[in-house]
This record gives C-alpha cells, structure tokens and sequence, in this order.
C-alpha cells in the first residue's frame, strides 16, 4: 500500500513532500518530527487506533504551530458520536476544530494546532 503511495506520488512529483510510515498500534514512531510538521492528513483511519487520544498527542507534538489536521471519518462506519469522541481527544492534546467540512460519504473537520 505504501510502495503504491510513493509511486503515485513520484509520478505526480510530490513524493520529497510525503514522509510515508509504517506504525504500530502502540505509536506512530514519529518522535523524530518534534515541531516539525505542516499538515497531516487523517483520512479514514483514527477510528482504527485503540485510543484516538494517543493518536492527536503524536500529531499534536510533530506538528509547528497553527499546523493544519485534516480529519475525515467513513459516514457509514464512524457513528456521529464516535466522530465527536474523536473530535473530543483532538481538542484535548491541542487540536481545535477550525471548520467542519463536507467531503463526500465522510465526516470531517479542518483542526489546528494552537
């Protein structure tokens, strides 16, 4: 999946701006971004981590200040409720809602780092 990832991004010259990982359930392994990260794309997979708290705590660390999060949830599979738990452990590492957005089939929110 992450070879697919890095060749459709090369192919659109965009790969030196992607830093692709594979993680664990336990971290992300992104200590060594302390600070540094712009925007981070969460599309369809914070509902998969055991606890979305320790999800935004590490996105929350690796990302500069006013980075962006984009956060977007399958509609059919993350219940509203589970989205607004989400939203929830977000704002409590730091991540605020700046704006809900509509993305087709999916709940979604623009957070930032304040």
């Amino acid at each position: 999946m992450l070879e697919s990832l890095k060749r459709r991004a090369a192919k659109a010259h965009v790969l030196d701006r992607i830093d692709a990982r594979v993680t664990s359930a336990e971290t992300m392994g992104i200590g060594d971004l302390e600070g540094t990260v712009d925007f981070t794309l969460a599309f369809a997979m914070v509902h998969e981590f055991p606890d979305a708290k320790y999800f935004f705590a590490e996105v929350a660390r690796a990302s500069k200040q006013n980075a962006c999060v984009l956060l977007a949830e399958p509609r059919g599979h993350v219940r509203d409720d589970a989205f607004a738990t989400e939203l929830a452990a977000a704002a409590v590492t730091g991540l605020s809602v700046s704006e809900r957005l509509a993305i087709k089939r999916s709940q979604a929110a623009l957070l930032f780092k304040k």
